[in-house]
């Protein structure tokens, strides 16, 4: 990857910071770490770690005496982390090959990243793999789409009139809803009895054009889809109708955010 690159994957990782981890990310993270029972002095890993959000709220609740460790595939990612929580042990690599030896870690945490795995079944063996006998498994997922109405519509939107392939962008994060299918995922990884908890929370944008020239700008181009300007701004002007039901009288988009946490402890 040359220096241009990298650049341009930082810049798509700081429009990804700045809109999406506040709007998104941000409330869910708790919630993870609450569900992996994070205690002070543990070693916990965030596999999918993305810009951090969830490492550091990791960081926080097992404070100076533990260790927290973040892993994605992606440097632009990576970078922006580094420079919000230097103290945390940030490495690139694959979920499907996680660079640690066996037995590492007290819990593995991963906020809205197994649907992005090459191999899923892989990744959760390999984040068993990592944690000591007795250790916390928590993986959170959304929910699946027809439960996310306000993406539903912005997905039939981007469909019309940017492609499938944007659109299927979009769908990506909702693929693992189905709660029966995921403890069968988990299952086949080796991991017993997973329990499933699921939360709604409130996704807050400061505007319409706020949300979506985050996906445009900043989602869809980490999925490797990039849209020439003329579709965006089409898609920008029609969205403000689209999600007009979802708008408040300050002008803020706010609309439900469902998603799963499973949990598990390694035998």
């Amino acid at each position: 990857m040359n220096d241009s690159d990298l650049q341009a994957q930082i810049d798509e990782a700081n429009v990804y910071q700045a809109l999406l981890v506040p709007a998104l990310f941000q409330e869910w993270a708790p919630w993870v770490a609450a569900a992996a029972n994070l205690q002070p002095g543990q070693r916990v890993l965030d596999v999918a770690c993305g810009t951090g959000v969830l490492a550091g709220v990791a960081a926080i609740c097992v404070g100076a005496d533990g260790v927290v460790a973040g892993l994605d595939v992606n440097p632009g990612m990576l970078a922006v982390a580094a420079r919000l929580a230097p103290d945390i042990d940030w490495r690139q690599g694959p979920a499907e090959s996680l660079p640690y030896p066996d037995e590492s870690f007290d819990a593995v945490i991963s906020q809205f990243g197994l649907m992005f795995f090459n191999d899923r079944r892989q990744a959760l063996r390999e984040m068993l793999r990592v944690l000591v006998p007795g250790g916390r498994l928590a993986v959170a997922v959304w929910d699946s789409l027809e439960n996310t109405p306000a993406y539903a519509a912005e997905v039939a939107l981007l469909a019309r009139l940017a492609g499938e392939q944007a659109a299927d962008a979009l769908r990506a994060p909702f693929v693992l809803g189905d709660k029966q299918a995921l403890v069968a995922l988990f299952n086949s990884a080796g991991i017993g009895s997973p329990g499933i908890v699921s939360h709604t929370a409130t996704a807050c944008f400061p505007s319409v054009r706020a949300m979506v020239e985050a996906d445009l700008r900043g989602w869809l181009p980490v999925m490797g889809v990039n849209l020439d300007e003329q579709v965006i701004a089409r898609i920008l002007a029609e969205a403000e109708q689209v999600l007009a039901p979802y708008v408040g009288a300050d002008g803020k988009l706010r609309f439900d955010s469902p998603a799963h946490i499973v949990r598990a402890r390694k035998q």
